[in-house]
This record gives C-alpha cells, structure tokens and sequence, in this order.
C-alpha cells in the first residue's frame, strides 16, 4: 500500500552517487553506453557536439551538476566541437540521445523515468 511505500522510502539510506550511462566520444547517431558509477553531486549527462560541415558526435556520461548545461569545445578526430549538456537527475536517465531543441523532452522522460522506479 502506498503508507508502506512512503515509510521504506522514509527510512531508507540516501545514496550520495547515482548510475549513469557511459558513452565516449562517438559520431554514432546513439550511443547505449554502459553503466558507470557518478561522484557526489554528479548529474548523468548527454552531450550534443556540433561542428560545421561534418555529421554530429554524441557522449555520454557523469558530469558536476554546476556545468550542466554550459557549451565547452572538445576535439574529436582533429575537429573541434561545440558541445552542450543535456542533464538529468536520475538513475540511468541518461539513455536517450537529445535532439538539438529537445531538452525540455529530455527532462521530461528523465523525472517520468525517474518516477516510473519508485512506482515499480
């Protein structure tokens, strides 16, 4: 019943580290990754790299909260990206591969996800 729910969520330990998917620098359409371990106040990530005149590259993985969202440029086979963050807060909610004006549907496949865990 959901007053037993609520209480084993109450009582249970708050883990400091999360799951994310790991995926190194690809110019694959998507990337599954695999699983990796985060730090204290990492957030799982999907980075978006675009450069002009060649296809886009995709990563995956733990970043400090703090820097989610900022662009930063990265070389990729001699090439330098702009590449931007797409965060989330969840276990493993990093699986899909965000579109360039996608990130609100990102957030909101993260918190459903996310949500989906405790209902199961």
């Amino acid at each position: 019943d959901m007053l037993s729910l609520v209480l084993m969520l109450i009582l249970a330990p708050m883990t400091l580290t999360k799951e994310c998917y790991y995926c190194d620098v690809t110019v694959a359409h998507h990337c599954v990754g695999i699983p990796m371990t985060c730090g204290e106040e990492e957030d799982c990530f999907v980075g978006r790299g675009t450069a002009q005149g060649v296809p886009g590259i995709i990563k995956k993985g733990c970043i400090k909260a703090i820097s989610c969202g900022w662009p930063q440029s990265i070389i990729h086979l001699d090439i330098t990206y702009n590449l931007t963050t797409y965060c989330c807060p969840g276990d493993l909610c990093n699986v899909i591969q965000p579109l360039a004006s996608g990130q609100a549907l990102i957030v909101l496949l993260c918190f459903l996800l996310q949500n989906l865990y405790w209902l199961v």
